[in-house]
């Protein structure tokens, strides 16, 4: 039982709803901001004294961004690279983070340690590494180049994040399946597969998101008829300057995906399924 007075713990509760109200505005601002721009007319978005609301809407801005270059090409090629990216991630790193769980064997420290490691390394001190060793595989300026090329960066979170999640799953759930006449295939397939799930989830988001945002590589490995979505956004910026609301509008369309892919895992987020799966 708390110790402390009604209205003190009235004023702490507004206190901290204060604060995330403040938490929430700041990180909400640029989205906001975004939309404002992509929807007023293409003047006002360069206007020195720009209004908080908007004062006029147009979708002339969306339809300069779809005609200024292909869209729907870019959009495309980065859906390939960027589902190709979470469902090779989540398979390959469902196995090896079972494996660092499940299973001892020599060298296993060694592993958890290289894939902390790995994480470390800023990704522009590679740049020139994996295209090198893209070209001496004739996989530069193709996608399923840019798709090894993320995975390199994505695995290790990837392996790092399930590893946690099938640790808090009780090791007992598959012992009580395999003596009920379970394989050790068959227990994680029915036993732990379900319990994973939300961690499966949210790794796949964070691999998407990673994959579809992702500029200086896309930059870097593809040619300009390859590019991806968000490469695509540099044609608005030329010699002449650059056009703030088409940007906005394309931005606005590239976050749909995002956006869309949230609102269909969004219950799935949660984790702590496993919460009383054992008892006594």
């Amino acid at each position: 039982m708390s110790t402390l007075a009604p209205g003190v713990r009235r004023r702490s509760k507004l206190g901290w709803n204060l604060l995330g109200l403040l938490v929430f505005a700041t990180v909400g601002f640029p989205v906001y901001w975004m939309l404002n721009t992509a929807f007023k007319p293409a003047k006002d978005a360069i206007d020195p004294d720009p209004s908080l609301l908007p004062t006029g809407l147009t979708l002339g801005n969306f339809s300069r961004a779809l005609d200024i270059a292909d869209f729907w090409g870019p959009v495309g090629r980065s859906l390939i690279v960027s589902l190709s990216v979470v469902v090779i991630g989540i398979v390959v790193g469902t196995l090896a983070a079972l494996a660092i769980s499940r299973f001892a064997f020599r060298g296993r420290k060694v592993v958890i340690v290289g894939i902390l490691a790995v994480q470390m390394v800023p990704l522009i001190a590679m740049i020139i590494p994996v295209f090198l060793l893209l070209n001496d595989l004739d996989q530069y300026d193709k996608l399923s180049g840019l798709i090894i090329t993320y995975l390199t960066f994505i695995l290790p979170f990837t392996v790092w994040t399930l590893r946690g999640f099938i640790v808090n799953i009780p090791k007992e759930l598959e012992e009580a399946a395999m003596v009920d006449g379970c394989s050790p295939t068959g227990a994680f397939l029915r036993v732990v597969f379900p319990l994973l799930a939300p961690g499966m989830v949210a790794t796949s988001v964070y691999a998407f998101v990673q994959a579809w945002n992702e500029y200086l590589y896309a930059l870097m490995l593809l040619s300009q008829k390859n590019q991806t979505a968000t490469v695509w956004l540099g044609n608005f910026t030329t010699k002449h300057g650059t056009e703030y609301a088409p940007m906005m509008a394309g931005s606005t369309m590239m976050a749909v995906p995002i956006v869309v892919l949230f609102l269909l895992v969004q219950r799935k987020m949660a984790a702590g399924l496993t919460a009383g799966a054992v008892k006594g």
